[in-house]
């Protein structure tokens, strides 16, 4: 060996015909630290002859043809891959993956060439790590995320990426970034672990022709640890997919030590969660499926995750319900929808994405615990969209056409699909049918205004309270309701009101006893996307509430009282007369907290609740009552980072209760999900970046609040009660699902 070289691996280089320029150069740069041997793929006849090697390195700048690749040297590689060999796929190799038996994903997105401009395209490109995965031994040399391997996007360079699609059966390592804007869509790195042995996929930003400082270092770096990892049979293997309940629960583990990770709000083991879906409660246990990305913390390559619990508090993670299928109407992804029970057979109705059309799909269980679904083979089941109704379209969908609400009554299915029109604003569109499978239009249900109700509605729901309904809808800023009374066509609407005020999104609900319902709703992130991918998660599901309909058609909202089973610690504080010049400092402090205030404003300008404040003050989110009966969340002193949003958020008007406001206040983690006098609320995300910012004040501005009663609760985990694991994390392995 080379006094130089480092790595004491043997490398087996494989060419196909001639080698190119830019192989030659991958290979010299391979032999200045260990041994490479070129090997040619019609040499390679069974497992035999390439045995020897540690590992397999193909890397190929130039397409692949169906006839270049014998049979033989593919069921070799496979088995020598299979028995416990590594192997590397570079540029164009990454697209073998499914001849390969590694995977029937092969990557979604192929760019032969780059024509760079004179300014984005001579920025350094490379590889944006996730968070999960920077401290593995490929990337532990590494000081940060976000490494640039090479001068820009060369003409020359291929690239191959996972972009509307994620593999079905590896794990994204890392995606990319150009200068510094991060490009997470453009999923470049991947891994494998087919039965023994390791693989490595690198679509783009990894040439070695033209190499310079400082990315030579940078790539010896890189491909060192690509070297170690592949010809180390007893490196650490990615558990790549499907995930069993067992392995997400390891991935919630690795998230454990961030602080703006809530603890009893439900949020996805890792990577993107957005719209609550198919809410429903099955023999007598309540299964969430959610709009969930297995790739990384960002919207896109949409699955439904899936989380069970028997009392709304304790929540554990079950195998992801539905995947993108490759060539059907939901290869884009699986949107949302709702679940129905037709003759006992849970049903999902959902969105299916392909191209540019969005069309109801259906999927059925085949198993009790809801973690099988089969799809119907006849999707979709409404194909052709009511052009004669004007539908919006935008650049990316040729109609604005989805989620899914659906009920059965009197011997008839009726369908709400959310929509909006040129005309008009958005609208909720009506269908019925007899069999879920072959849907007749009725018409809009109702049409908003643009101005006024939002120039799209998504999310559809109508909750039936007996003598008045309530279509409720997220109109692209929030969720609102309208009041009024469905008869089988159409919706007469006399009210109207906003669920949230807040981060709240896309709530979807269940009926929970006589006229009242359990909701759910998405606590959007509020903070840039670079810091969404640095926490490796995003996105929150509220804590499930519960809905009734007040006699002056105001809807009336309130956490479960479920959620007290995770009271610990309790302060309580006297009734008192609080002054400007005397703030109080309860005791009780934490970033999980349950805090209930009962006050009366008297003359005093406002009334603040300060939650998440540090000792100085230097971090404070001020919970405002003023006596023009507005509630604010001043967020402007949340965080000393500047990556979170420091907007305002505000309740313009709480209706009193004889000049009396009680305060329903929780914060967990990053989260604070109030309620004013089980009328409005309002869900907010801080991000304090100190420590010691966990404290609470009660304060007077401008004179003096009577102040009724004030009680804090310390709440616990969601601990399973028997064997104290994470409920999130204590779901037994008793099937495989995609992750």
């Amino acid at each position: 060996m080379d006094d130089n070289r480092t790595s004491s691996h043997t490398v087996g280089f494989l060419t196909i015909g001639e080698r190119t320029a830019e192989q030659q150069y991958a290979q010299t740069f391979l032999d200045s630290f260990t041994t490479v041997e070129p090997v040619a793929f019609g040499s390679i006849e069974s497992k035999e002859d390439i045995a020897k090697y540690d590992l397999l390195w193909w890397h190929r700048d130039a397409p692949i043809s169906e006839e270049t690749l014998p049979e033989d040297a593919l069921s070799a590689l496979t088995a020598y891959v299979e028995g416990g060999g590594g192997l590397y796929l570079g540029l164009y190799a990454l697209n073998a993956v499914d001849r390969l038996g590694i995977d029937p994903h092969p990557p979604d997105h192929v760019e032969a060439t780059y024509v760079p401009n004179h300014t984005f395209g001579q920025q350094p490109a490379g590889f944006l790590i996730k968070t999960r995965f920077e401290e593995s031994s490929v990337f532990a040399e590494f000081s940060g995320r976000r490494v640039h391997t090479q001068r820009s996007r060369k003409q020359s360079a291929p690239r191959l990426v996972y972009r509307d699609r994620v593999p079905r059966n590896g794990d994204v390592l890392a995606s990319s970034v150009v200068g510094e804007q991060d490009r997470p869509a453009e999923n470049s790195i991947i891994a494998w672990s087919p039965g023994r042995g390791r693989v490595f996929g690198v679509g783009q930003h990894l040439v070695f022709s033209e190499l310079s400082e400082p990315y030579e270092d940078t790539v010896k770096t890189l491909v060192s640890g690509l070297v170690s990892h592949l010809g180390n049979s007893e490196a650490e293997k990615f558990s790549g997919r499907p995930k069993t309940p067992d392995e997400l629960a390891e991935i919630r583990t690795e998230l454990d030590g961030d602080a703006h990770r809530p603890t009893y709000h439900f949020a996805p083991p890792a990577n993107w969660m957005n719209d609550p879906n198919g809410i429903v409660e099955y023999d007598g246990t309540y299964h969430l499926f959610y709009q969930y990305n297995p790739a990384g913390p960002y919207h896109g390559s949409i699955h439904w995750g899936h989380a069970t619990s028997d009392d709304l508090v304790y929540w554990e993670d079950r195998p992801v319900a539905l995947t993108p299928d490759l060539d059907g109407p939901d290869k884009d992804g699986c949107w949302s929808g709702c679940t129905v029970l037709d003759d006992g057979q849970p049903t999902f109705v959902y969105t299916g994405g392909s191209g540019g059309d969005q069309t109801p799909c259906l999927a059925r269980a085949i198993d009790d615990s809801l973690d099988e679904w089969e799809k119907h083979p006849g999707n979709p089941v409404i194909e052709d969209i009511p052009e004669e109704l004007g539908i919006l379209s935008n650049d990316q969908w040729n109609a604005e056409f989805r989620d899914h609400d659906v009920w059965r009554e009197d011997g008839t299915w009726y369908h709400l699909i959310g929509t909006g029109l040129e005309d008009g604003g958005g609208a909720a569109i009506l269908y019925t049918s007899d069999t879920l499978t072959e849907w007749e239009l009725v018409g809009p249900l109702l049409v908003g205004d643009r101005h006024e109700d939002g120039p799209l509605w998504e999310c559809p729901e109508l909750l039936d309270f007996g003598e008045s309904q309530v279509l409720q809808v997220s109109n692209y800023d929030k969720v609102v309701y309208f009041v009024g009374t469905f008869d089988g066509t159409s919706f007469d609407r006399r009210a109207d009101g906003t669920v949230d005020h807040g981060n709240y999104y896309a709530a979807q609900s269940v009926p929970h006893g006589e006229d009242q319902y359990l909701s759910w709703g998405w606590i959007r992130e509020d903070r840039d996307g670079a810091a969404q991918w640095d926490a490796g998660w995003s996105g929150v599901m509220s804590l499930p509430r519960v809905l009734s309909l007040d006699e002056d058609d105001t809807l009336r909202v309130r956490p479960t009282p479920e959620v007290e089973a995770l009271r610990g610690h309790h302060q309580s504080l006297p009734k008192q007369t609080l002054s400007p010049e005397d703030s109080v400092f309860p005791e009780t402090s934490g970033s999980a907290l349950e805090i209930q205030v009962t006050f009366e404003l008297g003359d005093a300008e406002a009334f603040e609740l300060v939650v998440g404040e540090s000792p100085d003050g230097a971090e404070r989110t001020p919970v405002r009552y003023s006596c023009e009966n507005e509630l604010v969340v001043d967020r402007s002193a949340s965080s000393e980072s500047k990556a979170p949003s420091s907007n305002s958020q505000r309740i313009p008007s709480i209706s009193t209760d004889d000049g009396l406001v009680t305060l329903h206040v929780f914060v967990d983690g990053s989260v604070v999900e109030l309620f004013a006098n089980e009328r409005e609320s309002l869900s907010s995300r801080i991000y304090p970046t100190r420590e010691d910012s966990t404290g609470v004040s009660l304060n007077a501005v401008g004179g003096d609040v009577a102040i009724h009663n004030v009680d804090i609760w310390e709440l616990d985990p969601a601990f399973s009660p028997d064997d104290g694991k994470l409920a999130y994390q204590q779901a037994s392995p008793t099937n495989s699902g995609m992750d």
